[in-house]
């Protein structure tokens, strides 16, 4: 679907204000060449500073404690910086200095600034299956269906998960996005804004949607799981091709033990989404809705020519709608360690 040429300009100056910020101190328009192959090994600090934000894998890894214990048996102490509401506000911080990665968050952020200069890379990713990301209404909403957002507002955190999901869902029912009003909201003034009225509907992740849907009364009325058949976004942890290029070795430490993280709440689901809940104080029914869905991580290292595919693919898929200024060649911008 062709989006009309004010909307495009609107889009490109959003997206290239927000990448010119996080790009700051990097250097605007700094050309990035394609990161050549590192020594293995390479360490030149025994602290890593970590971002964490109100849900997620860091969360999940600062609050249960194991994370620590296992890069501490190499040396490495772990300094937790956060929270963070967004993945955008941890980009900056780590181009700014102030963290050495940010947590697993939308691909989009790091690709915006990226074209904007930041010396940002990909070490790794992973996709969650099923994913609950929703658009979620009021029961009592005369709202039944994405055809029914026609002239109503939509809260969505800008250039991420919930944007992207809106403009799918507009583009699978052949909606045009000038007919639906977008409200970008972060996700802890959106809640208020849906609850309050102020918005007819909002597209959110877990575990916020859930809670969302549970407090306020809420149904969906587009599930990227059920209703989405191709992925959109990544989890993704980035840092700086500097520090990958100075710590390689313990770059590959820190993946390694998010990996293992992740292995566990797969394999412990009822544990992991009651420290979850603990973090969130949500009700005990969100968590067990949450249980059910008997969530699954599959981690991707930045090499992995067929996941290179998919994460090409979603990029032009960002391209072409304007939601980047310009098309990303992916693979220059990930290392392997």
């Amino acid at each position: 679907m062709l989006l009309n040429d004010n909307f495009n300009s609107m889009r490109r100056r959003l997206i290239q204000s927000t990448a010119a910020s996080i790009a700051l101190g990097a250097g605007a328009g700094f050309a990035l060449p394609a990161f050549a192959a590192q020594e293995t090994g390479t360490r030149n600090t025994n602290t890593v500073r970590l971002t964490w934000g109100p849900g997620g894998m860091p969360r999940l890894a600062k609050d249960r404690g194991v994370f620590e214990k296992t890069l501490a048996k190499q040396g490495i102490k772990v300094e937790w910086v956060g929270p963070f509401p967004n993945h955008s506000p941890t980009l900056q911080a780590v181009v700014g200095g102030s963290a050495d990665f940010g947590f697993y968050g939308s691909t989009t952020p790091t690709l915006a600034a990226l074209i904007a200069g930041s010396p940002l890379v990909f070490t790794q990713f992973f996709a969650v299956t099923p994913s609950s990301t929703a658009i979620i209404v009021k029961k009592d909403s005369a709202i039944n269906s994405v055809k029914d957002l026609v002239g109503k507002s939509v809260a969505i955190n800008r250039s991420g998960l919930g944007e992207f999901l809106l403009v799918a869902a507009l583009e699978k029912y052949s909606i045009a996005r000038e007919k639906v009003r977008f409200v970008y909201l972060n996700p802890p003034d959106a809640a208020p804004a849906f609850g309050q009225g102020k918005v007819d509907a909002w597209s959110m992740w877990s575990p916020g949607v859930d809670i969302a849907r549970e407090k306020y009364n809420g149904k969906d009325i587009f599930l990227e799981g059920r209703d989405l058949d191709f992925v959109i976004d990544y989890s993704t942890l980035v840092t700086t091709r500097k520090f990958v290029t100075e710590n390689s070795a313990l770059v590959r430490a820190v993946i390694n033990a998010y990996t293992e993280e992740g292995k566990w709440a797969d394999e412990h689901i009822a544990e992991s989404e009651a420290i979850y809940q603990n973090a969130g104080k949500y009700g005990d029914s969100t968590r067990d809705y949450l249980i059910s869905l008997n969530r699954k991580r599959h981690f991707y290292e930045p090499d992995d020519p067929d996941f290179l595919k998919k994460f090409q693919w979603a990029a032009d898929w960002l391209t072409e709608r304007n939601i980047i200024s310009r098309k990303v060649n992916v693979a220059d911008y990930v290392v392997k360690t």
